[in-house]
Order: C-alpha cells, then sequence, then structure tokens
C-alpha cells in the first residue's frame, strides 16, 4: 500500500531533519532523502519545490517538535524561576545523551553554511533560534526581579546569550566528534547564570552577647 501523502510528506520531513544534522545542507542531496524514506523523486516533488524549500520546511518542523519537546519537559513544573532556569540548563545538558548527530541543533548546523548564501534559511533558522529564547524571556525577568533586582542586563539578552553558548558548544563538539565534549561548557553556562543571579543571602548570624 503506497502511503498517505501527509505520511509521505511526513517522512521525507524526519528525514531532512536527521540527514541535515548528519551531513549539512551542501553535502545533503535529494537522492539522500528519498533513498531515506524509501520515496521517490516523483514524491519528492510533489511536497517540495526543491531542497531549499524542503530545509525551510524542515525548520518548521524541528521548531514544532522541539517546541513540544520544551513545553513538555519537567523544568516547566518548577515554581521559582531561578530553578526553573537553572532546571532548563540541566534539561539541555541530559539531551547530550547520544550520537553526536543527534543530539546537536538543526537550525545552528544550516545557518552555519547558509548564511549567506540562502538568506530565507538564514532568516528561518534566526526566527527559530529567537523564538525558541524568547521562550525563556518571562522566567529571565522573573528571576531577575526576584533575585537581581538591579541588575543591568536584561532577560532578552542573557535569554539569547544561552542559546549562543549551546551553539558554540555543539562546535566544540562537532570539532572533537563527541557530544560530551559540550557537557563541560554547559555547565559553566549554568555557573554563569546562577552566580548572575545569586542566591538569596542567609541572614547574619546574630553575634553572642557578653555575659556580664
Amino acid at each position: 500500500m503506497n502511503p498517505a501523502p501527509t505520511d509521505s510528506r511526513a517522512r521525507l520531513l524526519d528525514s531532512a531533519v536527521a540527514i541535515f544534522r548528519r551531513k549539512g545542507y551542501s553535502a545533503t542531496t535529494v537522492d539522500d532523502i528519498c533513498s531515506a524514506t524509501g520515496l521517490s523523486k516523483g514524491s519528492f516533488f510533489h511536497h517540495f519545490k526543491g531542497k531549499e524549500n524542503l530545509a525551510l520546511a524542515a525548520v518548521g518542523h524541528w521548531n514544532e517538535r522541539t517546541g513540544a519537546l520544551f513545553a513538555q519537559a519537567p523544568y516547566q513544573q518548577v515554581q521559582d524561576p531561578r530553578a526553573r532556569l537553572l532546571a532548563y540548563l540541566d534539561f539541555r545538558a541530559e539531551l547530550l545523551r547520544g550520537d553526536l548527530p543527534d543530539v546537536t541543533c538543526l537550525l545552528g548546523t544550516l545557518v552555519q553554511e547558509s548564511y549567506d548564501t540562502h538568506p530565507a534559511i538564514r532568516d528561518a533558522c534566526r526566527a527559530g533560534i529567537e523564538g525558541h529564547a524568547a521562550t525563556l524571556v518571562p522566567t529571565i525577568e522573573a528571576a531577575r526581579t526576584r533575585y537581581a533586582p538591579q541588575a543591568e542586563w536584561t532577560a532578552e539578552s542573557l535569554a539569547l546569550f544561552t542559546q549562543a553558548t549551546l551553539q558554540g558548544a555543539f562546535i566544540v563538539a562537532k570539532s572533537r566528534g563527541t557530544a560530551q565534549a559540550a557537557a563541560p561548557l554547559l555547565a559553566h553556562l549554568r555557573a554563569y547564570v546562577q552566580g548572575l543571579l545569586g542566591g538569596e543571602r542567609p541572614a547574619p548570624t546574630p553575634r553572642p552577647r557578653n555575659k556580664r
């Protein structure tokens, strides 16, 4: 039985995400995608005009998948905003378990190749990265208000900084050929964020009164 059109499209998108993460945009061909899915080029071109159109759809597919993942992640249930932000970073560290292509970010992989040659892909990746950063802003602002009210940095700048650091960690991991190379970098990010937000200062210990 031939797969339904919607199923074929989903299979093409799932394969595109996996192959783009492993091989990058330039090295991936339409033949690679079709071979991975067992679908014909006719099926491919029924859904997509070409590889760039597929990449743009894959970015949207990725955003939907990862958006659902983070929306349901355990850190969302943490009440204290500072603890919730740190739990988010812990969750990102947990996602490093697996093979390198399976733990890095599709958006970062695509934009590194396409920022100058494929502006539509670049803009889609930027929107995805900044969109995810925006989901952290309310938590960061609540934590800043409570724990660092005198801070001059903004929630928006820290949210985007976390994403820049994560993408940099992925690059280091790729350069070393192992996802675990990113782990100590994420630990530094966590420590930095914790340092920015400080902690509730304990009440001063009362001095013993002199006995007369």
